[in-house]
């Protein structure tokens, strides 16, 4: 029997597939979106319903199963609470004020290797590797401060220029927010859960490509070229300073060679992101298989791809340019309702995991 329990295991077994497809699953998902002490007793006092359980976790369970009596009315009853909720938080975000304060980082740079943990990666390079504190102390003037201001200041601009997009999303009428949070879930689009993830064309996805279609290593062609046009570059530095230092001293002397090679890159660029976006499942599949360990999921994607095509380096700073996102994000959600269930499945493996996941997902490119 599909109980609370039967979904409740689903859910925490990160099969969310189900979901999206029963009607008791999704009344599961949005009376979980609302166990929240605030919200769960302003949802029983306009409803008039009387709860005899006092934890928040028994409350869940007795509310889902008053609710399963009339499913029909209760999702109407939810989605009209969400969405009064919904606006309440819209009207407490000043969106002009927050768009000017995105607009004052001007380098995004980590300052370091890590992929999920800034933790992870300050043990590993610092706390098990420096015997000597005063070795370890210097390693705050050159290189610690570096690694956690990026870290600090990168995270705060993907955190609420995240928030604002996602607002972009809940002023559609075709979307119900999930008003308090969920793992996996942001929101519902026609009633199909999904979990939102703002990012780019990805680095090693391109490189990957690259090899496929039988062009060069992007850093490999630099250096040649840069050896043509006889451009010197630190040999020693890193591949991304390297890289950087070459593209730019290229832009710098601007004659048809140098030219012609920025030219070539961008062209070959252009011809991989032509192809997933006319097959948006090849990248969405990638994304899937190669997302970071510590963050796994299997849930539910809508990936919004923002890519600069004079560029790419500096397509984090779509994700604060508002005029450009919401018009292609709201005409996405205008056409929803033509999309078929089956075009948006796709299958999955992960490294370190023998089964194959299944997944509704899909991809906004939002392109400058």
């Amino acid at each position: 029997m599909k109980d609370f329990n039967y979904w409740k295991n689903l859910y925490e077994s990160e099969k969310l597939e189900e979901f999206s497809s029963d009607n008791v699953g999704l009344l599961w998902l949005k009376t979980k979106s609302i166990v929240r002490k605030e919200l769960i007793a302003d949802f029983l006092k306009i409803n008039k319903i009387t709860l005899h359980e006092t934890s928040l976790a028994k409350q869940f369970v007795e509310l889902f199963d008053l609710l399963c009596l009339d499913i029909s009315k209760s999702q109407t009853i939810l989605d009209e609470f969400i969405k009064s909720e919904n606006q309440e938080q819209i009207k407490g975000l000043d969106t002009k004020q927050l768009v000017s304060e995105l607009y004052k980082l001007k380098n995004f740079e980590w300052g370091g290797d890590y992929q999920n943990s800034l933790d992870k990666y300050l043990v590993s390079r610092y706390v098990k590797v420096h015997k000597s504190f005063d070795t370890l102390m210097s390693k705050f003037e050159t290189e610690i401060s570096a690694a956690v201001q990026g870290y600090v200041l990168n995270s705060w601009y993907n955190h609420w220029s995240s928030i604002l997009i996602e607002h972009i999303f809940k002023s559609h009428p075709a979307v119900l927010p999930t008003v308090g949070q969920i793992k996996g879930v942001d929101f519902f689009i026609n009633n199909i859960p999904f979990d939102l993830k703002v990012t780019y064309l990805p680095a090693e996805f391109i490189k990957q490509k690259r090899k496929e279609k039988g062009f060069p290593v992007e850093l490999t062609f630099l250096k040649n070229k840069a050896k043509e046009a006889g451009i010197t570059f630190d040999k020693t530095a890193s591949a991304s300073d390297i890289f950087y230092e070459i593209t730019e001293k290229m832009k710098d002397r601007n004659d048809k060679f140098c030219a012609d090679v920025m030219e070539t890159l961008k062209r070959e660029k252009l011809e991989i992101l032509q192809a997933v976006q006319d097959n948006p499942k090849i990248l969405a599949s990638w994304l899937y298989e190669n997302q970071g360990e510590m963050r796994f999921g299997s849930e539910n994607r809508l990936f919004l791809v923002l890519v600069d095509t004079d560029d790419f380096n500096n397509s984090w700073k779509l994700k604060r340019n508002l005029d450009l996102l919401r018009p292609t994000v709201l005409k996405y959600l205008d056409n929803f309702k033509d999309k078929k269930i089956e075009d948006l499945k796709i299958t999955f493996g992960y490294k370190g995991k023998s089964q194959t996941f299944t997944a509704l997902s899909d991809i906004i490119f939002v392109v400058k």
